[in-house]
Order: C-alpha cells, then structure tokens, then sequence
C-alpha cells in the first residue's frame, strides 16, 4: 500500500526524575520483586513539580522540529493525544503551538488513552487525505504520576509520564517511515475497566478533600483478558487486509503496559524473542506516548533498519484498541 502519510522526525523526552520499585516500597506495600514478577516494570520517569503535560510535549516537539529541518510557522496542524492535560480547557495542543510560535494552526486534543497514538495515526491520515499540502505535528504526552494514587499498590506501580512528537506530511523526501495501514476499534461497553479520574464527574467544592474518585482506577484481570484478545485480533486484521502475515513483520512494538501482556500477546501472534521489541521496564505505562517512545528507543538502539516493516498494536481506556504498519 502506498502511504499517505509520512513520519519526517520522531522524537521523545522523558523527565529526570527516575521512581525505582524501590523508592515506591517506602510509600506504599509493594516490593521489587512483587512489582517485576507481575508487570516487568523496574523503573518509571515523574515530571518535575513545575511542568505539566504541555511542557513534556513542548520539549519532544522542539526536538521533532529540529530533526525534521523545519520552523514553528511552517505547521498547518498541531494535534496532541493526551489523558492527562493541563487543563480541561485550553487545549495542550493550543497551548504547545502558542509555546512554539506556530501560526494559526488548527490545534486541538483528543483521547484514546493508551491508544491514543495510533489514533492520531488514523487522524492525522485522514487530514493529509483532505490536505495533502498539511504538515502536522503530533504530539502524544503524559502526566500520568499526577492521577496516581500513591495509596494504591494495584496502580502505582504501573504509570509513568513522557512525552513524544512526530511531523507528518505526505511528502515522500527524506522521511524517517510511511504508515502502511491503521486501525482501530473501541468498546465503550466495557468503559469502567480503566478510568482516569479528574474530570467535571468529580463534584468538588472550594476546599473539599480529593476522594479516590480523582485517581487512575483499573480492574486488572479483566483488563488483561481483553487487552490480549483484542490486540491480536486486531493485529491479524491488518495483516490480513493487506496480504501480510507475521513473517513479513521486522518488529512488533507494543503498548507497553505490562511484559505479560506483550508476552502473550507475542506468543500468540507467533512474533516472540528479538522481533519484539519492549522497554517496559525502564519506562513504565505512558499510556498514548508508550508506542512512540519505544520505537525512537528501538531505532535509536539499531532494532529497526531501512526497509523494516514494524507491527504496533496499543489498548488503552475507552476501551480502546488498535494496530498499524509502519514501513521504515
């Protein structure tokens, strides 16, 4: 298939400030081993007390900008997937392209959570479609440690903030990758699986206290069982729909919520060992800037050459579930 949609930089930034499994277990009744047998998590990144979400993706978009060769005022779109902005309103995306300068783009957020990357894929797509003269950043960014409840052993462990950013264009001129295909899919049935709290669902009044409400909920067994089915169902469709099968697949890269996920989901889809590509344990869950930041680690690390095809798949709240192609 050929692209519509090209990737001309992809680039991420995480905040200093490492949490260890160690650190946690002073905080709350946890311990490493607890904590890696279940998730393979070792580590996670907290942004300073200073910075928000926009300010984590203002840093991965100046890095974007920088890589692609280009100025603020040539943007068309600024778009950011995030479920925990700074505000309910302005946008993280309004606020980033007033940060950069840009002209007056088309700015605006959404969320898919975990999967919010490979929405804005599908998004993005649909804008070049319209557009083909748009050159869109994108920006996936998270602040997950401020809607975590320290108290809660099941969560705490699990969240991590970063932030990514990427151009696309329908130019074909020195692109980074072509997105072959993308698809997505949701089930707003199963809803109250993941929350993350904060929203106007939280009544607060003038000096009220914070209730559990306001934090990161998740029901995790379930969350597991339809986590892996959907992955990989929604992986083999787009194999299947364009004639590919898990042999002409260089690389999976998937959300990297928790090793046994990406594990089984591996296994099942017959990709296991070194065309699986994980980066779990140093980052934690950063939700939509999870797949992103694992493939800038990927090629950064040689794991990804020119001509390999990468398989990404993601599920997040919502629930919310997708997979794509990636030709580099």
């Amino acid at each position: 298939m050929n692209p519509l949609c090209h990737l001309l930089a992809l680039s991420a930034y995480v905040p200093d400030t490492v949490l260890t499994n160690n650190d946690l277990a002073k905080v709350v009744d946890t311990n490493d081993e607890w904590i890696v047998s279940r998730t393979g998590i070792k580590q996670r990144h907290k942004l300073a007390d200073g910075d928000n979400a926009s300010d984590l993706g203002l840093r991965a978009a100046r890095k974007a900008l920088t890589e692609a060769g280009m100025e603020a005022n040539e943007l068309t779109h600024v778009v950011a997937a995030t479920c925990t902005p700074d505000v309910l309103s302005p946008s993280v995306a309004c606020i980033i392209a007033g940060q950069l300068g840009a002209n007056k783009v088309m700015a605006f957020d959404f969320s898919a959570a975990c999967s919010g990357f490979l929405y804005g894929l599908s998004m993005c797509r649909a804008l070049l479609a319209q557009d083909p003269d748009a050159k869109i950043l994108f920006v996936c960014t998270e602040a997950l440690t401020r809607r975590v409840n320290w108290g809660d052993r099941s969560t705490c462990v699990l969240f991590g903030d970063a932030a990514t950013a990427c151009i696309l264009t329908t130019g074909a001129n020195n692109v980074v990758a072509g997105l072959e295909d993308v698809v997505c899919h949701s089930d707003g049935a199963q809803r109250d699986l993941i929350v993350v709290g904060g929203g106007t669902r939280c009544q607060y009044g003038m000096g009220d206290t914070v209730g559990e409400e306001f934090f990161i909920t998740m029901q995790g067994r379930e969350t597991y069982k339809h986590a892996v089915r959907n992955m990989v169902h929604v992986c083999e469709e787009v194999l299947t729909r364009n004639g590919l099968s898990a042999a002409d697949v260089n690389l999976l890269v998937p959300h990297q919520a928790n090793l046994r996920i990406i594990e089984a989901v591996g296994s099942r889809l017959d990709l296991t060992g070194e065309r699986v590509f994980t980066n779990v344990a140093k980052y934690g869950n950063t939700s939509s800037a999870s797949i992103p930041l694992a493939l800038a680690e990927a090629r950064a690390e040689g794991r990804i050459r020119p001509g390999d095809r990468v398989l990404m798949t993601a599920f997040g709240a919502g629930l919310t579930w997708g997979a794509a192609l990636l030709r580099f």
